[in-house]
């Protein structure tokens, strides 16, 4: 199985950055694992919330593919602890996910065509996060689900 988190938008805090590239260095040790950002929306200024979400939408859409299972990081979604990640993580493997598409949206979420198209949502926290951070922990939680699976000392309870 491999995995691609799309992102809204480039990552402007170096300390985001250096930690996403750390994890990511991590993940990658463990299954083929790739980050693609789609570009902020130009003249975002200019556009409603709803029109921004369907250029988004669109964008996020021309990156998947017929056969990816398409998971939203959305408020709203399922909520998991971080052994019932791995485990999650671990059933798609054993059913044979070939690609798991994560998606971190933009500031007002997805259109509702991304909606329709997911296979699931998954919630980070009922707290509210900035989507940048988002990115950080979210690429954390996938790492510390691979090493739960492997049996690592990487979590501690």
């Amino acid at each position: 199985m491999r995995i691609t988190v799309l992102l809204i938008g480039s990552t402007d805090k170096n300390y985001l950055k250096e930690g996403i590239e750390d994890y990511r260095n991590r993940i990658i040790h463990y299954l083929p694992f790739e980050l693609k950002v789609i570009p902020d929306i130009k003249n975002s200024k200019n556009l409603t919330e709803d029109q921004q979400k369907e250029r988004e939408g669109k964008a996020i859409l021309d990156l998947v593919a017929t056969g990816d299972d398409l998971i939203l990081l959305d408020a709203g979604g399922l909520e998991m602890t971080s052994p019932g990640m791995s485990a999650w993580l671990q059933k798609k493997m054993v059913a044979g996910t070939r690609h798991l598409v994560f998606v971190v949206g933009g500031p007002y979420g997805f259109s509702e065509a991304v909606v329709k198209r997911a296979d699931a949502k998954l919630s980070l926290s009922k707290l509210t996060f900035p989507h940048q951070l988002v990115r950080l922990i979210f690429v954390e939680q996938l790492y510390r689900a691979l090493t739960i699976m492997r049996g690592e000392p990487y979590h501690h309870v």
